[in-house]
């Protein structure tokens, strides 16, 4: 039996909801996808997984999200709420935009950007654990090989939902993983040296030697890269990353990133190659919204 509940939410203005989910508009459709104006993925809702389904009803400046959930067991208020809190961190829900624009208008390419993007915000993760495997996947690898090899580790060890017939995926927890070997990890398409980071990090969590999800509340972003850093096969990069996509800190600039430093060339350098150094003394201009501001020449790149 599938048990239902629907609700709605109102995101902080402005917020395009079709712009901000087209990342996903290649995903697996049985992980995490956007299709249609629909958005779905697979949330532990208080131990229990759930399918959540998005449909904007609203417009840039007043926008309204629908929210479907869909679960096995019954659903109750309070997984209503967990299931909006997990939403409104998702999509950043409570961001305010208008901030960032302010302070990027006197930028001429970012401020031209922000125009045509009007209304993005940056997904995050659900999990810190997630942006941190996903950033080790993502080491020196192409992105479109790097998603391919996530969602089979999501299929791999991810708790699966049936829902009305239809197989879904949750993604890994770090206890799925700790628990296998190096091998049965690296049938994902890993190498050794990667699936052994990633089961470290995994087992690091399970003994409650590492709590990533405590690091969110750190506001120097400094020291939550040393911490980051301890960690084997997590550099700078990785970690920066991670912050990025999985805790908020829209500070953070993976600058080792060649497509970010490709971006930053394009719209800043004429198109020349650049340094790491280089990117990062350019973006000391965007203040506290370096990652933000990469991420917006990331998808105006896309787009053109």
């Amino acid at each position: 039996m599938t048990y239902t509940e629907t609700f709605t939410l109102h995101p902080l203005a402005p917020f395009n909801f079709d712009l901000t989910a087209q990342i996903f508009s290649s995903g697996d459709k049985q992980i995490r996808s956007y299709t249609n104006g629909e958005f779905h993925q697979v949330l532990e809702i208080n131990k229990n997984l759930v399918l959540v389904k998005l449909t904007s009803i609203g417009t840039i400046q007043q926008p309204k999200i629908v929210v479907e959930l869909k679960s096995n067991k019954p659903l109750t208020s309070k997984d209503c709420k967990t299931a909006a809190d997990a939403i409104h961190y998702i999509f950043n829900l409570d961001f305010n935009l208008c901030a960032f624009y302010q302070d990027v208008e006197s930028d001429p390419a970012l401020h031209k950007i922000s125009r045509q993007l009007y209304g993005l915000k940056n997904p995050t993760t659900p999990t810190v654990f997630e942006s941190l495997v996903d950033s080790i996947v993502e080491q020196q690898i192409s992105i479109k090989v790097a998603h391919a090899i996530e969602q089979r580790l999501a299929k791999k060890f991810g708790e699966t939902l049936i829902i009305e017939g239809n197989i879904y995926f949750a993604y890994p927890k770090p206890q799925n993983i700790a628990i296998n070997s190096i091998s049965e990890i690296q049938h994902v398409g890993l190498s050794m040296r990667k699936a052994e980071y990633i089961q470290n990090a995994a087992k690091l969590i399970v003994d409650k030697k590492l709590d990533l999800e405590k690091l969110k509340n750190e506001k120097n972003s400094d020291r939550i890269i040393s911490e980051l850093d301890e960690i084997r096969g997590i550099g700078v990069w990785t970690a920066e990353l991670t912050m990025l996509r999985g805790m908020q800190k829209l500070d953070a600039l993976p600058a080792d990133d060649f497509g970010i430093r490709r971006v930053i060339s394009r719209y800043y350098c004429n198109g020349k190659k650049i340094k790491t150094a280089e990117a990062r003394e350019i973006a000391k201009e965007w203040g506290k919204w370096k990652g933000l501001a990469a991420y917006y020449l990331i998808i105006a790149e896309a787009r053109t």
